[in-house]
């Protein structure tokens, strides 16, 4: 008996030793890391063990000692764009990740229209996806889905492979982030890594430590796992088992498609995004990183019997990006969907978060990326006039110099259709029904297909007032 002890201790002991180092699931086979930066690595070997990693593009070792819980962490400088690479960890076993691309990462998070993948959601389509995952073919766009993980406490891994695109891989895939992806691989013609990080109805509080959300009251935090009343709503939950892995791995910046889930309380998103914005960037330590949002899509939320107008969430969207550095909307108000909540048009959402990436983070020219926003009113006896910011190319309809969305109120705070009419960088409104306007609204509703643009791009709905309904 002592003999078979004896050698099952030895045989644990032999294991300890020879053990290789382990590392998170987003650094592995076939991987993107950023280009031209110090970026981190980390894992896990026995106690106290020296660890030297050398990556194949400069045949460089870098030397670490683990602590006394076999944690470890590294930089490691990244050229250019290029590859594959390889890179190997030696603690006296050798752990080899082969197929490195060196190129743009991007982190890609949210809720169910980040999460939904190219070939749709049942009985709900992703527009052109039929054709575009058959011309999705591409070795040099890398793709990682983090898997689903409700957590109480933070966790250290995410479960989840990285794979090249193509139609298999790409049909299971976040549409959103496989459009902005594929436009930066055409624009920019160096490697492009996507993680995604979602989960369908999930709350911004999910994605939120519990420090951060001490200034929003209403956000209840969860003391214990039974407190876990919602897997993708309860506050922390998700920044503890999807975010949290990931901080600290270099990339360029985020993209980030939410806000259904908090039309409820709507009053305070805007400073609950940039809280959320705030603390990510604090965490992740790389400054103030690009991060690029959709606006939610217009939607009838009365057909799930909600007494909300989501058109003030909208508006919080809207403030948020004059609230934050670095910061771009892509407004989505000609590509909502009256009788879904999923609209169909990814490749739009794709591809005007791409045009803010490519336009301020990677300085393209000749580029029409930041939607006009409202900026001014007066009221000349029954005739409101309208003016905007970013709007050098003047304003337009779908229709020609008129829109069909404009309402106007006077001092009973009721509002009536107007009519619209544009000249040169102005709109101007007039309602039959009101004498002496006070407030405009346009395309102030859950649903409304947009139809006020500037220079290619849908100017958001937008109001005058400020009253609470």
């Amino acid at each position: 008996m002592k003999k078979t002890i004896f050698l099952l201790g030895a045989l644990i002991a032999s294991v300890a030793v020879s053990a290789k180092v382990t590392l998170p699931k987003m650094f592995s086979d076939g991987m993107v890391m950023q280009r031209e930066t110090n970026a981190n690595l980390w894992g896990q070997a026995k106690a106290q063990a020296v660890v030297k990693i050398t990556a194949s593009w400069n045949k460089k070792t870098i030397t670490v000692k683990a602590d006394q819980q076999g944690h470890w962490t590294a930089k490691v400088a990244t050229p250019a764009a290029g590859g594959p690479y390889t890179i190997t960890f030696n603690d006296g076993e050798k752990t080899t990740l082969s197929n490195i691309l060196i190129g743009e990462l991007w982190l890609c998070s949210g809720q169910s229209n980040m999460e939904m993948p190219m070939k749709g959601f049942k009985n709900q389509p992703v527009e052109n996806a039929v054709a575009d995952v058959l011309h999705s073919k591409d070795s040099q766009l890398r793709l990682f889905t983090v898997k689903r993980n409700s957590q109480f406490a933070p966790v250290d891994t995410v479960s989840g492979k990285w794979t090249e695109a193509n139609p298999a891989s790409v049909r299971e895939f976040s549409a959103t982030a496989y459009y902005f992806g594929k436009e930066l691989r055409q624009a920019l013609d160096v490697p492009v890594g996507l993680i995604v990080t979602a989960w369908g109805g999930s709350a911004c509080e999910a994605w939120m430590t519990a420090d951060w959300l001490k200034a929003f009251p209403d956000a209840k935090i969860p003391q214990q796992a039974s407190d876990i009343k919602s897997k993708n709503r309860t506050p922390t939950v998700l920044y503890n088992g999807m975010l949290h892995p990931l901080i600290g791995i270099a990339m360029r910046g985020v993209i980030w498609y939410q806000g259904e889930d908090n039309v409820t309380r709507a009053s305070s998103y805007a400073n609950m995004l940039t809280r959320m914005i705030q603390g990510w960037r604090q965490e992740w330590k790389q400054g103030d990183f690009p991060f690029y949002y959709c606006q939610i899509a217009p939607y009838d939320y009365s057909l799930v019997n909600w007494n909300y107008n989501s058109a003030f969430l909208r508006e919080q969207q809207a403030k948020a990006e004059l609230m934050n550095k670095n910061c771009g909307m892509a407004v989505l108000m000609d590509a909502g969907l009256e009788f879904g909540i999923h609209p169909r048009k990814k490749h739009l959402a794709g591809m005007r978060l791409a045009l803010l990436a490519l336009q301020n983070t990677y300085g393209m020219k000749g580029l029409s990326a930041e939607s006009a926003y409202y900026n001014d009113v007066t009221f000349k006896n029954d005739t409101a006039v309208v003016t905007f910011n970013r709007a050098k190319m003047w304003v337009y309809g779908k229709n020609g110099y008129k829109s069909d969305l404009f309402e106007v109120a006077g001092s009973d705070h009721v509002f009536h259709p107007a009519k619209a009419w544009i000249e040169r960088s102005k709109v101007y409104v007039k309602s039959i029904y009101v004498d002496k306007p006070v407030a405009v609204r346009y395309a102030f509703h859950d649903w409304a297909d947009g139809d006020l643009f500037c220079d290619g791009l849908p100017v958001s709905s937008f109001r005058t007032d400020d009253w609470d309904q």
